[in-house]
């Protein structure tokens, strides 16, 4: 038997080789090439798990930052978690449309005579809830919860500008939010002195009740009192 055809056949062209060779005597093809290792899946190509490593070598380590990177990126999201659901339902507000809510019952802390404070939402620009001094408040109390998105103010006696003067006025009201789980929040609504509709958005959930207290009187000297006219709110539809 001829110890040429012995061997096993070039990959490349067939022709028997000894056993000893290490490459084809024809043409020159490696009779044993290299086993290229497997390519890596695509998560062991990110740090720190790119490395082709001996058995048992660094797992602790790789293991042990994994474990960090995860539980930082946990963190972080419930961090997070709040201020992204925030961006969303604001995004919401500005995309999406409003209707006016109307309240089921009207609550002043104080009101002088013939000026009840249902006059500050009947629809009605001439007429006002009167109040006797800063400090007074006045309720505001919903069938259901609602996305408060806006509340349009508007202050003084009348829209007329003649009329507009002649009774004091508030340029602050402090506005609390009463929500569904009890949560209060209070926000300052900074009025400029002039007649007519003033529009502060203010974008929050769950609202039930809303207190509005007077603060910062304008034009309040002899017998006058305060007047706001008109008080508008409105709700994501």
């Amino acid at each position: 038997m001829d110890d040429d055809a012995a061997g096993t056949p070039c990959p490349s062209c067939g022709t028997p080789n000894p056993p000893d060779r290490r490459f084809c005597r024809r043409c020159a093809t490696p009779l044993t090439p290299s086993t290229a290792p497997p390519s890596l899946p695509w998560w062991r190509t990110i740090w720190p798990l790119r490395r082709r490593t001996r058995a048992g070598s660094g797992r602790t380590t790789r293991f042990l930052v994994v474990l960090a990177v995860v539980l930082a990126l946990c963190a972080g999201g419930f961090l997070l978690l709040p201020a992204g659901r925030n961006l969303i339902e604001d995004t919401r507000d500005k995309l999406g449309k409003s209707k006016q809510v109307t309240p089921v019952r009207v609550e002043a802390s104080a009101e002088v005579p013939g000026q009840p404070a249902g006059n500050a939402t009947d629809g009605l620009s001439n007429r006002y809830w009167g109040a006797p001094g800063p400090g007074a408040s006045i309720t505001y109390t919903f069938a259901e919860p609602f996305r408060l998105v806006a509340v349009i103010v508007t202050n003084g006696a009348s829209t007329s500008p003649e009329d507009y003067a002649r009774e004091g006025r508030a340029l602050r009201i402090a506005l609390e939010v009463t929500a569904s789980n009890g949560r209060k929040s209070v926000e300052q609504l900074t009025l400029v002195d002039k007649p007519g509709p003033q529009t502060f958005p203010t974008g929050i959930s769950d609202v039930t009740s809303i207190r509005l207290t007077l603060e910062a009187p304008a034009g309040l000297d002899g017998d006058r009192h305060l007047a706001l006219a008109e008080l508008e709110f409105f709700r994501r539809s």
